[in-house]
């Protein structure tokens, strides 16, 4: 019987970018099969067993292939030695925990590479839909759909996304993962991904990777550049947009906040 996708070595000698693939594809692979199981899991017990096991799984990987650089995991006590490293992976074994546990497809897995000041690499896997997008990648073409559409986080969508969706006439899109939600914009699925409060630098890392290749607006809710590896690994908001949109949406959100001083988002990826 052939070696599962998770079951198959990964070679050290891989690129950056390459073995950032490797490990979300292998991750994702590892994390379908458990999902595609019958087990005894309750759907809270089976979204804790994909964080475990896919957090070992990168973990073991990056100590094989990169044992030098440190890692931020979503799934790991933090290591105050990442501040003065020059290397440090930032991963989110499962991103989208309770669409996993559900059954849903729009979960992914996060590796990114921060690199002496700035994301290096990165690539988001989409296991149920057997696709991988990496910093690498370009854009996808638009999808042939009337009016903007915004993806927002399906359970806890944030305030400031109804009151911008209503000044610049979108639809709103329910998702799950961070990862999922950039993705759909990088491939033209939707226009705009739009997340205020609840997040960190796990969530967005490789997500932005992905978009900056695909040519797409990425920011804070500001305009400001998230910056990552920061001490504080709390990063709550974010835009990711079709660059000729930039304008129109902060001018919206900038025009939200006047109205709204006191909205906070939910949190949610």
């Amino acid at each position: 019987m052939p070696l599962l996708k998770h079951e198959r070595p990964i070679s050290a000698e891989l690129s950056d970018a390459k073995l950032a693939a490797a490990l979300a594809e292998g991750a994702g692979d590892l994390l379908r099969t458990l999902q595609g199981r019958d087990t005894t899991f309750t759907p809270k017990s089976l979204g804790a067993e994909g964080d475990r096991r896919s957090h070992q799984f990168l973990k073991k990987m990056l100590l094989r292939t990169r044992p030098k650089d440190q890692v931020l995991s979503e799934e790991a006590p933090d290591q105050v030695s990442r501040l003065r490293a020059e290397r440090v992976w930032i991963i989110d074994p499962l991103d989208g925990t309770r669409e996993f546990s559900e059954g849903r497809r729009d979960w992914a897995v996060h590796v990114a590479l921060w690199q002496e000041g700035e994301l290096t690499a990165g690539a988001v896997a989409l296991p149920r839909l057997d696709m991988v997008l990496t910093g690498e990648d370009g854009g996808g073409s638009a999808a042939p759909h009337t009016g903007l559409r915004m993806a927002v986080s399906r359970s806890r969508a944030p305030e400031i996304a109804g009151s911008v969706a209503a000044d610049i006439n979108a639809t709103l899109i329910p998702m799950g993962s961070a990862g999922f939600k950039t993705c759909a914009v990088a491939s033209g699925e939707v226009d705009l991904y739009l997340h205020d409060g609840g997040q960190y630098e796990w969530d967005s890392a490789a997500p932005v990777v992905v978009a900056r290749a695909a040519g797409l607006h990425v920011s804070r809710l500001d305009g400001s550049a998230p910056r990552y590896n920061q001490e504080n690994p709390y990063l709550p908001d974010l835009l990711v947009c079709r660059p000729e949109l930039s304008g129109l949406v902060l001018a919206a959100i900038g025009r939200a906040k006047q109205q709204s001083p006191q909205t906070k988002g939910h949190a949610g990826a």
